[in-house]
């Protein structure tokens, strides 16, 4: 295990797989987003199924009614905000993964929205992307070398030196 994580973070041929896979999760994740920017995306439809079938255990309770319970009480009030939020962030995690740009965070955010789908009752895609933003994640500053971190990263460490201190 060791040894893997050694590698992510580490190789330079880990870094050269990782740019291929961290573009094309990105062109997946922007595509997404503008499809729901450009096209009048809202999230209620989603969300009322969500709360109308929420994700059941095997006892016939529910997996996750904390869930349940703030999507209905504070998402599907403010759906219009959240619907902004959700096509905006796909598409900011989209280019953030492409550009190579905070691309930790990127793939952090990423990964919450995968298992909010997934709280939410949706499979899809949301484990495929999950699988591949654990590399990137696990990867850190190596996934994002060949790209805008590699400026954008010692720049933010220069300018904010509390963050030079977490990667020490």
């Amino acid at each position: 295990m060791l040894i893997m994580v050694k590698w992510l973070r580490k190789s330079k041929s880990a870094m050269v797989i990782l740019t291929i896979i961290r573009i094309w999760l990105g062109y997946l994740w922007a595509m997404d987003g503008f499809g729901k920017i450009s096209g009048g995306f809202s999230a209620k439809g989603f969300v009322g199924m969500a709360i109308k079938n929420p994700v059941m255990t095997p006892e016939k309770t529910q997996a996750f009614g904390w869930y349940t319970d703030f999507l209905r009480d504070l998402v599907m009030p403010h759906i219009s905000l959240f619907s902004t939020l959700v096509a905006w962030g796909e598409l900011l995690v989209g280019l953030g993964l492409i550009f190579g740009t905070l691309t930790t965070a990127a793939a952090f955010f990423g990964m919450m929205m995968n298992f909010f789908y997934l709280m939410a009752g949706t499979v899809s895609v949301n484990p495929m992307y999950i699988f591949w933003e654990i590399f990137i994640l696990v990867a850190g500053f190596n996934a994002g070398k060949i790209g805008l971190d590699r400026w954008v990263i010692p720049f933010l460490r220069e300018k904010l030196p509390f963050l030079k201190k977490l990667v020490e």
